[in-house]
């Protein structure tokens, strides 16, 4: 692994900044697999254990974080409307510049990444890499398989817009409730998708990504770090 600035390292983990970081290392609070540093240029691996007062620092050049997202929360807030779901974060995480993976509406819950890794988040977000994701749906009324057939050859809606096919698996106990799997990520495409069918959302969650599923086990506003085999899973 390349040798990085020992104070690039310590900056860039969220928990303190690049001032910080040579402050503590001048001043002997850091340690270097077990040896006292004293030089903020000096060069490392991100590898090494790092310490600072005694607390390890986290040296992972990005990390990768599964949250379940609650209702009126926007993934990038700028009208003020709703907050942003970085809110929800620690400050160590907020300093890292954490942002989600595509986007979910504010009244959308469910499964989202968040990371500081641009080309990973492109991998999934890319319409030509057409990476599956699948939402939860209620309906305002019952959905048929004429739907389901609908859905399955494409739909163009009244303004032109075009959808790919997307699958629609209906609950037979609840004909209002079902599962739409789109690879295009178009803006509100599941809702408009339900309303080519003379229908509309009521509630709405996003369950899958590739094939990594939602944690159930995390509360609304909760979030863990995603494992390699998870990350994986996101791509397909």
């Amino acid at each position: 692994m390349a040798l990085e600035r020992l104070d690039k390292i310590i900056g860039g983990s969220g928990q303190f900044s690049r001032s910080q970081a040579r402050a503590l290392i001048l001043a002997g609070e850091v340690t270097v697999d077990g040896v006292p540093a004293c030089r903020p240029e000096q060069k490392v691996s991100r590898d090494a254990a790092i310490f600072v007062g005694g607390q390890p620092v986290d040296t992972a050049l990005y990390v990768y974080y599964m949250m379940n997202k609650p209702a009126g929360y926007e993934c990038n807030s700028q009208d003020g409307v709703y907050p942003a779901i970085t809110g929800l974060l620690s400050p160590a995480l907020r300093k890292r510049g954490l942002f989600s993976v595509g986007r979910l509406d504010a009244d959308v819950t469910g499964l989202l990444i968040l990371t500081d890794d641009g080309g990973f988040a492109h991998r999934i977000t890319a319409p030509k890499a057409e990476v599956p994701k699948t939402y939860e749906i209620f309906a305002d009324g019952p959905l048929t398989e004429a739907d389901v057939k609908a859905l399955a050859a494409g739909v163009t809606m009244r303004d032109g817009t075009v959808y790919k096919s997307a699958c629609l698996t209906l609950d037979l106990s609840d004909p209002a409730h079902g599962f739409i799997t789109v690879t295009e990520g178009k803006y509100h495409e599941v809702k408009n998708l339900v309303i080519s069918r003379g229908r509309r959302v009521t509630t709405m969650r996003r369950v899958k990504i590739g094939s990594l599923s939602l944690d159930e086990n995390l509360a609304p506003g909760q979030l863990r770090p995603l494992t390699a085999a998870e990350r994986a899973a996101c791509l397909g």
